[in-house]
């Protein structure tokens, strides 16, 4: 069964937002970040950041979360900052379990380099074909998880 973490990003996704700003703002109240600053923050993100097609937006989404609610702030604490950087991996490799990459290109099996920046239509065919809607619900549900909201 979906939870609602997931179901709220697939919805924000099919309604228009990228892959980044789906998971981000689905979290707007566990982070305490207003949606309009939320769409904003998480805008570029999409298309694996502004369609390069590096790291998948979701999977960005979901390490921004993780940094405002348990990044550090003390920039010369190794420690503190292992830590973080060790619970970024283990998110990125949950998503790897599923997916097998967090690269954008290579989820959706897209060759080297950058795409036009203009973004494609969002048409029938186009939720269709494209699978990124399974990789923004796994991402919401992984980082629900790590919140322990689910």
């Amino acid at each position: 069964m979906e939870n609602e973490y997931s179901k709220r990003a697939r919805d924000l996704f099919r309604n228009g937002y990228n892959c980044a700003q789906s998971v981000f703002c689905s979290f707007c109240e566990e982070t305490g970040m207003d949606f309009d600053t939320a769409l904003k923050l998480s805008s570029s993100f999409g298309g694996g950041m502004g369609r390069l097609r590096e790291v998948c937006g979701a999977v960005s989404a979901m390490f921004m979360i993780a940094g405002l609610k348990f990044g550090y702030i003390e920039p010369n604490n190794d420690d503190i900052k292992g830590a973080h950087y060790a619970r970024i991996q283990k998110l990125a490799d949950e998503f790897k379990k599923k997916h097998h990459t967090i690269i954008c290109r290579e989820l959706l099996g897209l060759p080297d380099g950058a795409d036009s920046p203009v973004p494609s239509k969002r048409t029938q065919e186009y939720y269709a074909n494209r699978p990124c809607e399974q990789f923004i619900a796994a991402a919401a549900e992984i980082i629900a998880k790590e919140l322990k909201l689910i």
